[in-house]
């Protein structure tokens, strides 16, 4: 499909939409916000938009107080959320909020923000300036890494029958010769076009949003940007990586499913819902089928793998049942 480009492209001085979704993370969206203190004020008109998912912990007094006390209001609107419908749901409560209140044409650009980031200074200005020199790009991430500067793995292919068998056989000849199609993309140094990138530092050109849409509130918490950028890339959009915007993520801080220290925890039923609703809806139920049994064959592969060399693996706790529990096969009117 021929790359789009964007007829109104900012010239630097559109207006710049940032949107946070708060659950039960109020110290670290204070912090997330004063780390933006200075991109935002260096660019007048823009706004950021916070949504409370009905912490109740108190976060709306503490990320209210920082608002006043610290001088904020002028940039950032807080929307307290009578329920928590998730991170779909959540950001399209903001942007409508957003748009609202700077108007639909004032805005050039959409910023998604997880409460447990930390924006390196000069971050947002790096990805608004990649955006402006390319007007065919409807979608970019910056670098994720930890508060060492060490990278995550923050840009993806899109899933596939392949990655599914090759992610839970975690075998390191299969992911050699499954490389051009398992899911994570080598980091680089350059930006680099990719299919995917994650919601938690992702920037939207604002026509991509009038060509596809809002995000799918169907799903409540992953899968949901992943949808977003399919739809982007069949309506034309690219979405890249832009490793020189840098932003601190502490990894499962905010949701604390993919938090890396200590003990692994059970990933929860709404996990397994998103992955099955999205494979169904982009690709339908047959393919859908084929991907749970991909990956329930290669857990499988992989426990006796694990059982004939005596290692106790690394594996979610009932991650096997729960992908039993939630396939197509058990669930075939449920999408």
């Amino acid at each position: 499909m021929t790359p789009k480009a964007d007829p109104t492209q900012s010239d630097g001085s559109g207006r710049l939409l940032v949107l946070i979704v708060n659950y039960r993370a109020g110290a670290l969206t204070v912090d997330c916000l004063a780390s933006l203190e200075d991109d935002l004020r260096s660019s007048p008109g823009s706004l950021v938009v916070v949504v409370d998912g009905d912490s109740q912990d108190g976060s709306v007094e503490l990320i209210e107080g920082a608002i006043a006390s610290r001088g904020w209001a002028d940039w950032v609107e807080f929307v307290p959320s009578s329920e928590n419908a998730g991170f779909a749901a959540g950001n399209n409560l903001a942007l409508k909020h957003g748009l609202a209140r700077l108007g639909d044409d004032a805005v050039a650009y959409v910023f998604l923000l997880n409460p447990d980031t930390v924006v390196r200074p000069g971050a947002v200005k790096a990805l608004l300036g990649f955006m402006d020199d390319h007007p065919d790009v409807g979608i970019a991430g910056g670098r994720s890494e930890d508060p060492d500067g060490t990278p995550q793995h923050c840009c993806f292919r899109f899933p596939s029958l392949a990655n599914e068998f090759a992610s839970n056989l975690k075998l390191g000849i299969v992911d050699r010769l499954l490389k051009r199609r398992i899911a994570r993309v080598p980091l680089a140094d350059e930006p680099h076009q990719i299919g995917w990138v994650s919601g938690a530092v992702m920037m939207i050109r604002r026509s991509v949003i009038e060509d596809v849409g809002v995000f799918d509130d169907r799903y409540f918490l992953y899968y949901e940007e992943t949808d977003f950028t399919l739809r982007a890339a069949r309506a034309g959009w690219s979405c890249w990586h832009v490793p020189q915007s840098r932003v601190v993520h502490l990894v499962g801080h905010s949701s604390g499913v993919t938090k890396r220290d200590g003990p692994r925890a059970r990933i929860p039923r709404y996990w397994f819902e998103s992955r099955r609703y999205y494979f169904i809806k982009n690709h339908g139920r047959l393919y859908a089928a084929l991907a749970d049994m991909m990956a329930i064959t290669a857990c499988v592969l992989r426990r006796v793998r694990n059982l004939i060399a005596r290692e106790s693996g690394n594996e979610a706790p009932h991650f096997l049942r729960d992908l039993i529990r939630n396939s197509v096969f058990l669930n075939p009117g449920k999408s």
